[in-house]
């Protein structure tokens, strides 16, 4: 069919209008008009929640000083290189507190070895005292012992007595042989005196050859020698 024989809308050949659309078809279009989409709304809830968020935290850090602190960026400090005069510095330093380290410990073990001589000086001393204090009393002697002493020089008063002869006799008093030989190594005598007064009273009351009586002196206890120093004090 062609365009000529397209019929024909009305008698001017005319386009008659479109049906007009009811009020209430309107007010349902209207009713049904599609709504804003999500993320569209969102373009707005988002900014304001993240300001809402960041005022919160910032009510929080300053309360916490910490908080507030760890939030700011820390800073890394470069130092600069040591100048060379500042280097000679530290290395003088370094070898001032060496040396004075070095005086330090030789003082320390000088005044070590002096503290232990001060002391090994004192030990001599208390060592020397107690040994002259106990020579003091070993000079005097027990009570013993005085008496023994005091026998013996009583004895030899009257009569004459080698070494052993008088110590033989003091025991026989009953004195121990420890406070006869102290007594009589303290008594003051002459043996040799002793001998000579003892063959005379030999030679007194009898007759001897002379070897004889230097026999019984040495029988008496005297030495050789003391015996003969005797016998040669009365001319035989």
């Amino acid at each position: 069919m062609t365009d000529s024989q397209l019929p024909s809308n009305g008698p001017d050949n005319t386009t008659d209008p479109l049906p007009s659309t009811p009020a209430s078809a309107q007010s349902t279009q209207s009713a049904t008009k599609p709504k804003r989409s999500w993320y569209k709304k969102k373009r707005f809830l988002i900014p304001i929640a993240a300001f809402l968020i960041i005022g919160w935290l910032g009510s929080l850090g300053g309360d916490n000083p910490d908080l507030v602190g760890s939030a700011k960026p820390t800073a890394t400090a470069t130092e600069a290189p040591l100048t060379a005069a500042e280097i000679a510095e530290e290395e003088a330093a370094v070898a001032a507190q060496a040396e004075k380290d070095a005086a330090d410990a030789a003082e320390k073990v000088a005044q070590e070895a002096a503290a232990a001589e001060a002391a090994a000086a004192e030990a001599a001393a208390v060592a020397e005292a107690a040994a002259a204090a106990a020579a003091e009393e070993a000079a005097r002697g027990t009570v013993s012992q005085q008496n023994a002493l005091r026998s013996g020089a009583s004895y030899l008063d009257y009569s004459a007595f080698s070494r052993s002869g008088l110590v033989g006799q003091l025991e026989f008093e009953g004195f121990s042989t420890e406070d006869a030989t102290w007594a009589v190594d303290r008594v003051i005598v002459d043996w040799n005196v002793q001998a000579a007064a003892s063959a005379k009273s030999y030679l007194e009351y009898t007759s001897f050859s002379r070897s004889g009586l230097v026999d019984q002196l040495v029988f008496e206890g005297f030495t050789a020698e003391q015996a003969e120093y005797g016998v040669s004090q009365t001319g035989l």
